[in-house]
């Protein structure tokens, strides 16, 4: 009987251990050096999180910064903030991100801002410049995924 709980129990913490994520991020020598993320994330166990590209507007639906990246961007990263800790995850587990812009000229923008919120373990990203979003107004979108207990 003695056996049959202990083996019970460890199977219960072994059960508990996986759902903890394992993420590796790896930037291989043969890779450029990477500014603000990371070539490759590798995540072993975890919850997945999917966030749908997130726009600079409000919860009221008010578009922040008319004309202006860096103030667009901030409020799309205040937005992926607020929708992590909704999931019970926050920006430090991001994995992935895609940045969708308009004008790609606004990179150094966009890329001042995405360092200030994120600081450590950075995801992988993809940029993409495109002819138009959502909205005319709309400057910026991005989409995310994140992996957490």
């Amino acid at each position: 009987m003695r056996l049959l709980i202990t083996a019970l129990l460890l199977l219960t913490v072994s059960a508990f251990a996986a759902d903890k994520p394992v993420v590796q991020r790896i930037n291989p020598p043969a890779l450029s050096k990477p500014t603000g993320y990371t070539h490759i994330v590798v995540v072993q166990g975890g919850r997945t999180i999917y966030l749908s590209g997130q726009v600079p507007l409000t919860a009221d639906g008010k578009l922040v910064g008319p004309g202006n990246m860096e103030a667009q961007t901030r409020q799309v990263f205040e937005n992926l903030r607020a929708a992590l800790k909704a999931s019970g995850a926050d920006l430090s587990d991001l994995v992935k991100i895609t940045i969708f812009a308009t004008d790609a000229s606004q990179l150094p923008a966009i890329r001042k801002v995405r360092d200030q919120y994120l600081l450590n373990n950075l995801p992988a990203s993809s940029f993409m410049e495109v002819k138009a979003l959502f909205r005319p107004d709309v400057l910026i979108e991005i989409e995310g995924i994140a992996v957490t207990k």
